[in-house]
């Protein structure tokens, strides 16, 4: 089947900077869809139904044109963060046309002379600004596409409650056209008056002394998240991703969250990894909600709810951690049952009869039992001994590929 649709990637410089193709394409269309900047760049001799997206936006009058020769405008690379990549998930490739322009990231980075495979690109577009948290590391070099123009105050604000005001920032307005402008400032310096709606923002990351030093390895420091007790402390944090071993895309369920330490250094791990934080606590749900936009991971969706109840119909997980409720009865049951085949099942106890419910299960569905002690050098007197936590006892199991 030939392409039906075309999807035109649009910069700056309008109709004027189109190739051949892309011209080809918008004066055969008999409709063409888009937001109204992009529309407002296409010539009179450009003859098809001009049509703007519906707000809330939906891909129906798109879809609903199968068949038609149909054109969608898009800014720069339609698969950049833009709605080409909406398409695909819904169009077969083989009916679908995609003819980009420079993304605005590849322009800045022109501008900059900035190797693209190098930075960091983040879209705060309809985005929460938390998210940009999670890639604050001192040497850093980012890219951002802004929501709107206040976003580059809002991200110098951000940059130096985080430790980063010496940051060097960069806005970039309206690339590749005739009235592009560049701005730069440091973060904690940022004063510009008016900034224009469509700009990108390069930040060259500078930590202050007094910003915190936060790995992506597992097992940040315990004061990186408000608690009132309820924490998988540190090392124990540790050892315990290690075993649900978190990889791209993959589904966490956090049950009996806390505070969602583990369900946030999950997603931590890799862009991509969701995770599910169930938790009953309205006191510890405000706290998982504070610490997954502190530490970068907006995206973390709080369940507020007791297990097992609360875990039906939620989507089926790749790995789940069970920190709370291990003897709560239904719990493991419908955990293991809602698991993934080849999936990993991680639970902690500390008190007796947790530990008793862990070492039934192992019994019935098989896995390996750990006993994890540590110590910390404290004060006695005029020395120092070692201070014991209490013992956890950790299940790891992983359900067999034909359960």
């Amino acid at each position: 089947m030939s392409p039906w649709l075309t999807v035109v990637g649009i910069g700056e410089d309008g109709f004027k900077g189109l190739g051949k193709n892309a011209r080809r394409a918008l004066l055969g269309a008999s409709r063409i869809v888009g937001g109204q900047r992009q529309l407002d760049l296409l010539p009179v001799c450009i003859r098809g139904e001009r049509q703007l997206w519906p707000s809330p936006f939906s891909l129906a009058p798109v879809l609903e044109q199968c068949g038609e020769a149909v054109c969608v405008l898009a800014s720069g690379d339609p698969m950049f963060f833009g709605v080409g990549a909406s398409l695909a998930r819904q169009v077969p490739s083989e009916e679908m046309l995609i003819l980009p322009a420079p993304s605005s990231c590849s322009l800045a980075a022109a501008r900059l002379g900035w190797p693209l495979q190098e930075v960091v690109t983040l879209s705060l577009v309809a985005r929460p600004l938390a998210a940009l948290n999670a890639q604050l590391f001192s040497g850093v070099r980012l890219l951002l596409l802004s929501n709107d123009g206040q976003s580059p105050a809002a991200v110098a604000q951000l940059l130096g409650e985080r430790g980063f005001g010496s940051s060097r920032m960069s806005v970039l307005e309206h690339l590749g056209g005739d009235a592009e402008r560049r701005i730069d400032s440091t973060a904690n310096a940022w004063n510009a008056a008016s900034v224009a709606d469509l700009n990108v923002i390069a930040i060259e990351c500078l930590a202050d002394a007094q910003a915190p030093r936060l790995s992506r390895l597992a097992g940040l420091p315990d004061s990186a998240f408000q608690h009132d007790g309820q924490l998988t402390k540190r090392d124990v944090r540790a050892i315990t991703l290690a075993r649900l071993a978190p990889t791209p895309g993959e589904l966490l369920w956090d049950v009996g969250a806390g505070s969602g330490s583990i369900g946030i250094e999950w997603m931590r791990a890799h862009p991509s990894c969701r995770a599910l934080a169930i938790e009953a606590d309205e006191g510890r749900q405000q706290l998982i909600e504070h610490n997954r936009d502190a530490l970068g991971v907006p995206g973390l969706q709080l369940i507020r709810g007791k297990a097992p109840q609360a875990l039906a119909g939620l989507e089926r997980p790749d790995a789940i951690f069970i920190g709370g409720g291990v003897t709560r009865e239904g719990v493991f049951e419908t955990c293991w049952e809602q698991l993934k085949p080849g999936g990993r099942l991680v639970a902690n106890a500390v008190t007796l009869q947790s530990e008793m419910a862990l070492m039934n299960w192992r019994e019935r569905f098989g896995g390996e039992l750990t006993r994890i002690h540590v110590a910390q050098a404290q004060p006695l007197g005029e020395f120092d001994t070692w201070r014991q936590a209490l013992p956890i006892t950790l299940l790891d199991l992983v359900k067999p590929l034909d359960a």
